[in-house]
């Protein structure tokens, strides 16, 4: 089999990541006072965007063996 999971759940998680990250960045901070003034939405962006870049990377590098 030539079908690699990787590939579409790194492209996934990397474009809901940019999606909260740029949320996040763009949001009125008056919605962050319920969590204490933590911006969730670029935190957890963040963390998605590293996760499907990782997912990404490791994809591509196993594509290239």
């Amino acid at each position: 089999m030539n079908f690699d999971l990787r590939f579409p759940i790194g492209l996934m998680f990397s474009l809901y990541g940019v999606l909260l990250v740029v949320f996040g960045a763009a949001s009125d901070k008056a919605i962050y006072d319920r969590s204490l003034g933590i911006n969730i939405n670029l935190a957890w962006g963040a963390v998605m965007l590293a996760f499907g870049g990782a997912m990404l990377f490791s994809a591509l590098r196993g594509r290239a063996r």
